[in-house]
């Protein structure tokens, strides 16, 4: 079969620099002992040859697009049995393995990385590590600490439970089509945190409020949630409270409302 034509509606830019490829899957550092490993979208399979490579662990890939699963059952006689046809977004969590845990690699598609790693959030006892390439300003903001204007909602509640680290940067030159921005990897390792010191439904609450008029004192941002107690940390900005004061934070906003 021919290469596979990218297609705009899913977001495809096809990498096809073989070092940023091999440097992107030796990210991947079994952290936290899984034994398979899950590519989203693996496109023609750039990453899934080096992935294929490691005998530390099992490869599963799955892939949205039905031109892709075709060239990859082709070209990937290894992969038998273990590509999954559907979309990441609304598969069964799981897919096919049990109550293992997994790592997550893939290129992502800019227009679904969010919401990637919101499904990630929701299984993260189970998702011990993720290596990503995504949209640079994305990457940037998930691995930005607090005090930084890139800090946001995705970075505290992907913090809170992951060490993230921005990796390095790929030039639109290195894909096909090139996209019309860079691209950053990062990698994500799940902490040692089970559950938050909080009620974590408020936790997220507390956040987006916060972060959704970034510009304002909290005292102001959190009005929605009707806080009616005073404190010093009301006088901050959401983006220079770090993970553990919007704990402290959410800890506050139940308590008055008990």
């Amino acid at each position: 079969m021919q290469k596979v034509r990218p297609k705009k509606h899913l977001g495809q830019h096809f990498l096809k620099d073989m070092n940023a490829a091999e440097n992107i899957v030796n990210l991947m550092s079994g952290h936290g002992g899984y034994d398979k490993v899950l590519e989203i979208g693996p496109g023609m399979g750039v990453l899934t040859q080096f992935l294929l490579k490691k005998t530390d662990y099992q490869t599963f890939v799955i892939e949205i697009d039905k031109e892709s699963v075709v060239y990859l059952n082709e070209n990937f006689p290894d992969l038998q049995g273990r590509i999954i046809e559907g979309d990441f977004l609304n598969a069964p969590y799981p897919p096919i393995y049990g109550q293992e845990p997994i790592g997550i690699i893939g290129n992502f598609p800019y227009n679904i990385s969010s919401q990637i790693f919101f499904k990630v959030l929701e299984q993260r006892d189970k998702v011990l590590e993720v290596v990503c390439m995504l949209q640079k300003e994305v990457a940037k903001r998930l691995a930005s600490k607090s005090g930084n204007k890139d800090y946001g909602i995705l970075s505290v509640l992907l913090q809170a439970f992951y060490d993230i680290k921005y990796e390095f940067t790929v030039l639109p030159g290195a894909f096909n089509p090139p996209p019309k921005v860079d691209s950053g990897v990062i990698s994500l390792k799940r902490n040692a945190v089970k559950n938050l010191d909080c009620d974590e439904k408020m936790f997220v609450k507390v956040v987006k409020a916060g972060f959704n008029q970034r510009r304002k004192m909290l005292r102001n941002a959190l009005k929605p949630l009707g806080i009616s107690f005073d404190h010093p940390i009301l006088d901050k900005r959401a983006e220079q409270l770090s993970v553990e004061q919007f704990i402290e934070l959410t800890k506050m906003v139940s308590e008055q409302s008990l």
